[in-house]
This record gives structure tokens, sequence and C-alpha cells, in this order.
């Protein structure tokens, strides 16, 4: 079955009560039984919802995996992968990743004695070189947020299986229409399916798919025991965003292109980040392992100017200034201030996430009114 048929029907069945077409909303939090232990697969709806059963089937789907798994969030889903840690565990994350991923990191799990090692990882090789005996986890966002890096996932994957320790990847920004991290070998992928799996900006969830079925029972074990599950309303919401992904992110590449080079040749923009210009650092990569380039993009002002950066988010009209991405509207942000303020300025900044920098979510709308909505705002 194809991808974009997938998005239809992958992993998907009619309900056998009536043929529905689409998963009825289970809104029930217990289930009758027969008998003590003697139910229809079905007990009690933080263990399992029939709703939510059928959007985690349908996420393992769409990124060629064996299990899926929902969450109340993004960072829920980041926060049962790091339960599989215990204390004394290391794990290698790349430095220029979400605000909310750093924070969970440092301000939680470091606390429980887990260290963590920000590298840069646009040259994969070198990761090999902060491993250890200690190390159980690598951490990896590609393109990354905000800064578009793009890290080598095979190699990667290659470095963790010779050295037996698990690569979990954050596909968020790409989405498996873009790129499917299994396939290329990674152990875990995750999506903060709030964003392009959603795709509507009205509700917020995760999700992690894994193809071992050991490493499946033992997430599971942990969603149950940990209870950070999501509600079958918003389950039912993303299965239906998963249904018209493909037609979505072909339009978000269109206008993310548009709109990137768009910016290149501004004469008031110092620098562009999107993974699609050759001059990119890691294009090749992009290319190889990713179908597109996806809809978000990052710029920053000539000269650094942080009260210029301010004035663009605040003018623009059609660009919404917000918090999030990958929903049919565009959208705005100043990460130092917004996803990123978590990071202490000092660390930020040596990533190049700079007092100056915008990220860019691009909408589904039509190409002309947005880069007529960047000219008013730059001037």
């Amino acid at each position: 079955m194809k991808f974009n048929t997938k998005t239809i029907h992958g992993g998907q069945q009619h309900d056998p009560a009536y043929g529905s077409v689409m998963p009825p909303i289970y809104q029930t939090s217990t289930y009758a039984q027969s008998t003590p232990g003697g139910h229809k697969g079905y007990e009690y709806s933080r263990t399992h919802n029939p709703t939510r059963s059928a959007l985690e089937n349908a996420l393992a789907s769409i990124e060629n995996g064996s299990y899926g798994l929902a969450f109340g969030s993004g960072l829920a889903a980041i926060d049962a992968v790091l339960k599989l840690l215990e204390p004394g565990d290391e794990v290698v994350s790349t430095n220029d990743l979400y605000g909310g991923s750093y924070r969970l990191f440092t301000s939680i799990y470091k606390n429980f004695g887990i260290k963590f090692h920000f590298i840069g990882m646009e040259n994969a090789e070198q990761i090999e070189d902060y491993i250890n005996e200690n190390t159980k986890l690598i951490w990896v966002e590609t393109p990354t947020n905000p800064l578009m890096n793009i890290i080598d996932i095979k190699t990667t994957a290659k470095i963790a299986k010779r050295r037996n320790v698990l690569l979990a990847v954050d596909n968020t920004f790409a989405t498996p229409y873009l790129q499917q991290p299994l396939d290329l070998g990674a152990d875990i992928v995750m999506h903060s399916a709030t964003k392009y799996i959603g795709g509507h900006s009205d509700l917020v969830m995760g999700g992690l798919v894994v193809k071992d079925q050991d490493l499946a029972k033992r997430l599971y074990f942990i969603q149950n025991a940990s209870g950070a599950v999501c509600g079958p309303q918003d389950s039912f919401l993303a299965l239906r965003g998963i249904k018209t992904l493909h037609v979505r992110m072909q339009r978000h590449c269109e206008n993310g292109k548009a709109v990137a080079e768009y910016l290149a040749n501004h004469p008031k923009i110092e620098k562009v980040y999107w993974p699609g210009f050759e001059s990119h650092p890691n294009h090749n990569i992009a290319k190889s392992q990713m179908k597109d380039f996806g809809g978000m993009v990052s710029f920053v002002t000539k000269g650094n100017n942080y009260n210029e950066a301010i004035k663009i988010v605040e003018n623009l009209k059609i660009f919404t200034l917000a918090e999030s991405l990958g929903g049919v509207e565009s959208l705005a942000g100043h990460p130092a201030s917004m996803t990123h303020a978590s990071i202490p300025k000092a660390e930020r900044e040596k990533t190049g996430v700079v007092d100056a920098l915008i990220r860019l979510s691009v909408g589904i709308e039509d190409e002309a009114d947005l880069i007529t909505d960047l000219k008013q705002a730059i001037g």
C-alpha cells in the first residue's frame, strides 16, 4: 500500500457494530465485563480505548512501524522514552532542539541522575566520540527546531547499532510524508502530533512508533502505568488529520519553498534557514532521506536586530504570531522569547538561536498572499 493510500486506510477497519467508515468516538472511561477479567479487549480507557487504538494503528502504518502509542502531548511521549532509562545512564542529544525537550532533559531528568550531552550532529560520524559504556540513547531532531539542521539518520543508526544504543528521532518537522526514520534504522520515532499530524491547530497530542516487539511492550507498560494518554475526542481529530496529511504536506512544501526563496533574495534579510537550498550544509543528506524540504523556514534580519525582528512579527497580518506549527494556517514565532525561552541565552546563541531569529510555519494559503504579507511586514 502506497503512502497516500495509507493515510486513508492504513491500519484501519470499518466499525464492526454498524460499519461506520470513521472510527466512532468511544467517550467512555470503562467497559462492561461478563465475568471478572472477561471483556472484549477493553477494560479501562487509560489502558486501551478503541478510538485511540485506531489512531495508534494509523500512526504505525504511516511510519512503516509495527506498534504505535498515542500520548497527551509530544512531551509526554518524550517522557515515556526517557523512562526507559535508569540513574547513571547517559543521552547524546542534538544541541539545536525544541526548548521543551531541552527543559525536560535538563530540569527534570538531569535531577534523576541522567546525564545529557548536547552536541552538533551535522557531522554524524562525530556522534560516536560522545558515546561511552553508560550511553543508552541518542536523541535526534531532523530537521532541527528552529535552525533546520539536517542529521544523517542512516549513519547515526549504524553508530547506534554498533554501540548497542537506542536511536530516537523526533520526526515532527518532516512528518512521515517526507521522512520515515524507522526505514533508515531508527528504533523509535516521536511526533508532536499537535503539529502536522493533527494539522488544524485544534488538539495537543504526542505519538511514538516502533518496530521491535520487546521495546513496544516496555513503552506500552510505561504508557499505561504513567497514564499520560490522550482522550478519544483528540484521537478522532488526529485520525481525521492523518487522512489529509499527504495533500497538506504537498502545499506546505510548495509554499515553504516560495517563502524561503523570497526571503533569501530580500535585501533586509541576512540569513535564511531552509534545507532545500543547495547552499545548506547538509542539503545532499536532506535530498537522500527526505521526499521534499517541508514548510518550516527560519530567518535573521540584517544586523541581527532584535527590535526589527519584533516589529516584523507584530506587523504580520496573514501569518499569526503564535506558538506551535504545522497547522493549515501560517504562523510566525520568535524562538528566543517563545518556544526556546527555557534554554539559557548563552546556550541558545551558541547554536545560532539569536534574538533576531524568526521562525515561520508556512501554511497552505495562497502563495502570493503570504509573500505580500511578508513584504509589507519587512518593508
